[in-house]
């Protein structure tokens, strides 16, 4: 809302450096120069930060602004001592101005004005002593020297120590270019322990700025954060949602915040409503064709969740969101082979950790649920997941996307169950997605349209929706045969009195094992002689023909 705020920080930010980080390094003392001076001119900016952030009408601004110390002290003595482009090594050299060490300057004009220094020294020689043709030269035996020829070594001065004679001259050695000498053979060590002696003082100070320079890091981190929320919220129209202490969420025209940033050109990304409550769509069992985007549904309702609860403004035109302490989440699919588990296996150890852990206050989002067995295994075992959880004290908010449309009884027998399909239009032989949630279950999952589309063999498809056909044909039978035996064993059972009766409605045999398992039941294996036992058997296996 304040744009010229909004700049200003974000260009101040921009130039920072990582203080968490940098403090961290200095308590080791692993912070090389370079890093000292960035962290000197991000204490420097940090003072302009909390000038803006005070000066500003809100609240919180002027907190955070409160808690950041610009540490002028420190600053201004890394400003002074260390170079303005230090090196990133301490090995380097060069890191400690001039004018802070007076033998530290001394040494680097010895060791990089060398020969200016022998020039002066000649000079000043010849002028005390009247010889004009005294030199300076160096070799390897005896280091530095003066030589004078023969005919002016009567000026010698007596302090001079001759050191050698030639046949026309003869050198001589100084007090003073002894001393010369030695501070120039170890000029660059004395210079890298003095800079190394002044930058260890350094840090040692700077250690006692450790806990102010982390909190400017957080400070600044949570400017930082805040900043990105803003834009977003601006540049993606996000609105702000409500976080209440009850159960309920509603969200209207949610989107999901990373797919419609990335949709092509001209595409708009199509929104959805979504109600969870705890008392008539506690559950939502969400249907529909592969690619129609169930996923996305689940993705979106679990991420607006959470940036409403981490102080953001979410994707919806409307957002009211119920306290959340956890977000349960299964979708995808893994294996773990190391650990000899299969992908079904992992899901239900997932599964069943989010049953055992769920609160009130969850939301839990359960994707395919039960797709990794047997048709009949993975129904019967969705189908009790959602009656578990419709059924348990905590009545978690749950949306459940499955191709098993068979949940979408559940809705006629359990209250909090709705069930919510995603759009979907066919034009010939062409399936488009609407994207669009709508009350009530699917019928198709359009999965063979689905491989045509990924570029299988145009004879595949077709075989396939033959076999697809003649299947649904067989069902629709067997529906039939299963209508007409219910009717028939209503009338057969009608008269029994018993507090539990399962029959098998899908076995032929299902009488004869029912009086093979009385036989077995009424037997007295005690008593039965070897003969009679095989008379029994052979009983018994006559039943089965």
């Amino acid at each position: 809302m304040h744009s010229e705020l909004n700049v200003s920080l974000q260009q101040l930010l921009k130039q920072c450096g990582d203080l968490e980080r940098l403090a961290s390094k200095i308590s080791l003392k692993k912070v090389s120069p370079r890093e000292v001076m960035q962290l000197a001119k991000s204490l420097q900016l940090c003072e302009q930060i909390k000038f803006l952030c005070s000066s500003s009408q809100s609240h919180y601004l002027k907190n955070l602004a409160n808690a950041i110390n610009p540490c002028h002290y420190i600053v201004e003595k890394i400003i002074k001592e260390i170079s303005e482009e230090p090196p990133a090594l301490v090995s380097k050299g060069n890191l400690i101005k001039e004018g802070i060490d007076s033998e530290l300057d001394e040494l680097r004009n010895i060791a990089h004005n060398g020969k200016a220094y022998l020039q002066d020294l000649q000079r000043k020689e010849t002028e005390k002593t009247g010889i004009s043709s005294l030199k300076i030269s160096f070799n390897n035996v005896f280091g530095y020297y003066l030589e004078v020829t023969n005919l002016h070594k009567d000026k010698v001065p007596q302090e001079w120590i001759r050191k050698q004679t030639l046949t026309n001259a003869e050198r001589y050695i100084t007090e003073e270019l002894k001393q010369y000498e030695e501070k120039i053979t170890g000029a660059e060590d004395k210079i890298f322990s003095i800079e190394t002696s002044i930058y260890e003082r350094l840090l040692n100070e700077l250690i006692a700025y450790i806990a102010p320079i982390q909190v400017n890091g957080n400070a600044l981190a949570i400017l930082d954060c805040l900043h990105c929320f803003a834009q977003n919220a601006q540049q993606y129209n996000y609105r702000k949602p409500l976080l209440h202490e009850g159960f309920d969420m509603q969200l209207k025209e949610s989107r999901h915040p990373v797919i419609e940033r990335n949709l092509p050109a001209g595409e708009i990304y199509i929104s959805n409503d979504i109600l969870l409550n705890a008392e008539n769509e506690q559950i939502i069992i969400l249907t529909g064709p592969n690619m129609s985007g169930k996923s996305a549904l689940l993705r979106q309702t679990a991420l607006i969740t959470l940036m409403a609860h981490m102080g953001s403004f979410v994707p919806s035109t409307e957002a009211r969101i119920p306290l959340t302490d956890k977000i349960f989440t299964r979708v995808g699919a893994s294996d773990n082979l190391s650990g000899g588990e299969s992908t079904f296996m992992v899901e239900m150890n997932e599964t069943a950790s989010i049953i055992n852990n769920v609160s009130p206050r969850s939301l839990i989002l359960l994707d395919e649920i039960g797709r990794g067995t047997s048709t009949y295994d993975g129904i019967s075992i969705a189908w009790s997941i959602v009656e578990f959880l419709h059924n348990s004290s905590c009545k978690p908010k749950t949306l459940f996307a499955t191709h098993y449309h068979e949940l979408n009884d559940l809705e006629k027998r359990l209250g909090g169950v709705k069930n919510y399909h995603i759009t979907n239009k066919e034009v010939g032989n062409k399936i488009i997605f609407l994207r669009k949630l709508a009350r009530g279950g699917s019928t198709h999952s359009f999965g063979i349209h689905v491989a045509k589309m990924a570029g299988m063999p145009p004879e595949l498809i077709d075989r396939a929706n033959d076999i697809l056909k003649q299947l649904e044909e067989k069902h629709e039978d067997s529906d039939q045969h299963i209508a007409a035996a219910k009717d028939g064993l209503k009338s057969k059972i009608k008269g029994i009195n018993a507090p539990q009766l399962q029959l098998s409605i899908f076995d032929v045999q299902t009488e004869v094992f029912e009086d093979i398992r009385n036989a077995l039941e009424n037997m007295d294996i005690n008593r039965l002689t070897p003969v009679e036992a095989l008379m029994k058997l052979n009983e018994i296996k006559g039943l089965l023909k």
